[in-house]
């Protein structure tokens, strides 16, 4: 019914119809499909949730004389220093180092890149490999965003298509990537926001590719290739949805156009840092099945409970749960009733996709036809090989 290309005429002329994918949903509730197709030229999608998969490629610019980094830290947090002479990637996930067995604070590289978004100063320290052409051996200095050259996000695997829910069947606390998990059954944690979901919008990723633009923690960003652990073989419902972790995303974006309201350090006690990220993608009507795909709502979507206290790369589960139940706040298992919280913020995911329509109704975002397709054929490889220490 339309193409990309006139879409952007319309968001150009300012005619273009954009709806959040919960009032894509509420109007088809209301109208049906077709009539919504009719109406709606773009749906955006929003999610707001741990990421840990995420890191920043970092450009220090070169020093007098010149320093040929390989050990980096900053803020205390180590930045991997194996390639450019003085380029760092700092992950998310990584932990500030302790110092001479003092105790590590609850602080990771999430938090430094927050900062730098933030425009705080950092703190470098680096060691460097002595050449004839990197003659300088060591480097200590501030920076801030604006005193470096490059600083962009490239986030190896974000936008998990779906996810698990956690339990603890064992008999202590269990800390974990979800958060603790109470013994007994305690509580239950998930980490997607279902129907708001992007990935949930698209199952068969027929709008999203390499190229795509994105709404990337407040700023622009891009699909850049598939993410790792993208495992779109997952088994799925007759609506195309997977019952458990499957598609992933490679994204990239320019971090110094970022705003620290959607791009947020987070720590996981006894388990680690992380970086919380709000994440939009633009899903334009092409046709009238991206509207039946998209009016999925939470009880048409399924996870599998997964118990953490066996540990074993698969574990057992307690069969699967549709969202509409997870966020009820309370799901039975086993006949027993079990409290329910989520990672995922639905209120700040409703908030990106609301911000996204309204830069696509001022005419900030238009949209890209992506240059080539997400694989759908990936199957998931395990490490089976092991030796004994």
């Amino acid at each position: 019914m339309r193409t990309i290309a006139e879409i952007n005429e319309k968001i150009s002329q300012n005619r273009a119809v954009v709806w959040t994918a919960e009032e894509l949903k509420t109007r088809v509730s209301e109208i049906g499909v077709a009539k919504a197709t009719k109406q709606v030229d773009i749906i955006t999608t929003g999610t707001f949730e741990p990421m840990e998969s995420s890191g920043a490629i970092i450009n220090l610019g070169h020093t007098d004389p010149p320093i040929k980094i390989r050990r980096c830290w900053l803020d205390g947090v180590p930045a991997y220093a194996g390639f450019g002479a003085v380029d760092l990637f700092l992950g998310a996930s990584c932990p500030i180092e302790s110092v001479d067995g003092e105790e590590v604070k609850e602080r990771g590289g999430g938090h430094v890149i927050e900062d730098l978004i933030a425009g705080k100063s950092i703190q470098v320290k680096a060691v460097g490999q002595v050449t004839d052409c990197y003659p300088r051996a060591t480097f200590e200095t501030s920076i801030t965003r604006d005193t470096i050259n490059q600083f962009y996000l490239f986030n190896p695997r974000n936008l998990y298509q779906n996810f698990i829910v956690g339990v603890n069947g064992g008999d202590r606390p269990l800390y974990t990537y979800l958060g603790v998990l109470q013994p007994r059954l305690g509580n239950a944690v998930y980490s997607n926001p279902g129907a708001l979901s992007p990935l949930m919008n698209d199952p068969d990723l027929q709008l999203v590719g390499i190229g795509t633009k994105i709404f990337l923690g407040g700023g622009i960003g891009y699909v850049s290739w598939e993410g790792t652990q993208h495992f779109p073989l997952q088994k799925r419902l007759d609506n195309h949805t997977p019952i458990g972790p499957s598609a992933t995303l490679a994204l990239i974006g320019d971090a110094k156009q970022m705003d620290p309201k959607w791009v947020r350090g987070c720590y996981l006690k006894n388990y680690g840092p992380s970086l919380m990220l709000g994440v939009g993608v633009p899903l334009p009507v092409l046709n009238e099945s991206v509207v039946e795909y998209c009016a999925v709502k939470d009880q048409d979507l399924v996870a599998p409970i997964v118990d953490f206290s066996i540990p074993r790369r698969v574990r057992p589960t307690f069969g699967l749960v549709t969202y509409a139940q997870l966020k009820s706040g309370k799901i039975s298992i086993e006949g027993k009733s079990v409290r329910v919280a989520s990672l995922a913020s639905l209120f700040l995911s409703r908030q990106v996709a609301q911000e996204l329509k309204e830069w696509i109704i001022t005419r900030k975002f238009t949209l890209t036809e992506p240059v080539a397709s997400i694989p759908m054929e990936r199957s998931f490889l395990p490490q089976d090989r092991w030796t004994e220490f």
